[in-house]
């Protein structure tokens, strides 16, 4: 990847803590912020942020937490998502995942459509 395309990316830090914390719920904040590339006080930030919006619920098991991601607590913020969940968002992602090597891009997009704003999923 050159430098130009390193300088952003399509989704914020808080999506991709959530992204990762949707496949790893037991995961340590340490480890989630290696994997998004963030400090771990970062992370510990944008989960405070999540639960007290009500999308994520931490759930202390022994000595470890647990993440529960609760994807219809409300609505996508910004005004052009708002009439999504967060639920449709991460099922739209599932389905682009490598399923025996292909990419399933045709279920991805099959609920694709183009909406006021543009294109929309």
């Amino acid at each position: 990847m050159n430098n130009e395309r390193a300088r952003w990316t399509f989704f914020s830090n808080h999506a991709h803590v959530l992204f990762y914390l949707h496949s790893h719920p037991k995961d340590p904040l340490r480890r989630v912020a290696s994997a998004v590339g963030i400090t771990e006080r970062a992370v510990q930030s944008i989960v405070a942020d999540l639960e007290k919006s009500g999308y994520l619920r931490r759930t202390k098991v022994g000595r470890q937490n647990e993440y529960t991601i609760d994807g219809n607590a409300a609505p996508l913020r910004h005004p052009l998502e708002a009439h999504r969940s967060l639920d449709e968002l991460l099922n739209w992602l599932q389905t682009t995942e490598l399923v025996e090597g292909d990419l399933v891009e045709d279920l991805a997009l099959e609920n694709w459509t183009v909406g006021e704003h543009g294109s929309e999923v």
